[in-house]
């Protein structure tokens, strides 16, 4: 049992059943699951009941292994927007499969590689990376969906947006160019400054 939990602890309290290398150990996680220790997220990834996490990036990552966190999730977690996300909204590439648990929620958008490629980052949460799309590209998806979200939303954003210091009209406007919403991202932009 000791060396499972040490495998849930090296991957901030998550594993995936491809991890399982032994017969014993599989005897040992349904006990854990029978116990109430363990938790089946989806099909082939399992939860460590009191292992303490600090945000649920960290999960959902799990859950979704080639997302990007994006829109209301990146733009509450930038500071962009008051608006504190009921579903955790995340890119994953076209045609892609992905199979979600009722909880957490998760809202999936199907980019186009050309799209989903365009400004991934990384954050740290605790000792592992999770992948959400840095601050010009979030504000470029904030116009480029204002029909979708809302223009009064649009406006929060690009207005906070316009406050920071470290923003990077250069990098904003070189995305806008790519996602072809650059006279739209000027006309927005323009009154503010």
């Amino acid at each position: 049992m000791e060396n499972l939990i040490n495998l849930f602890s090296t991957n901030s309290g998550f594993l995936k059943s491809s991890s399982i290398v032994s017969r014993t150990q599989w005897r040992v996680l349904h006990k854990m699951l029978e116990a109430n220790l363990v938790s089946k997220v989806k099909r082939g990834l399992y939860c460590l009941n009191d292992y303490e996490q600090d945000t649920i990036f960290l999960e959902v990552s799990h859950i979704v292994p080639n997302g990007v966190f994006c829109s209301f999730s990146a733009w509450y977690y930038y500071d962009l927007t008051t608006i504190v996300p009921y579903e955790n909204h995340v890119a994953v590439k076209q045609k892609k499969k992905v199979h979600l648990p009722d909880n957490p929620p998760i809202k999936l958008y199907y980019l186009s590689d050309k799209f989903y490629q365009l400004g991934i980052t990384q954050i740290a949460d605790g000792n592992q990376f999770v992948k959400i799309y840095d601050l010009e590209k979030s504000v470029c998806d904030a116009v480029r969906f204002r029909n979708k979200v809302g223009f009064d939303i649009t406006i929060e954003v690009v207005k906070n947006y316009v406050r920071r210091k470290d923003r990077n009209f250069s990098k904003l406007a070189q995305y806008a160019q790519t996602l072809r919403i650059e006279k739209i991202m000027q006309n927005i932009i323009m009154p503010m400054l």
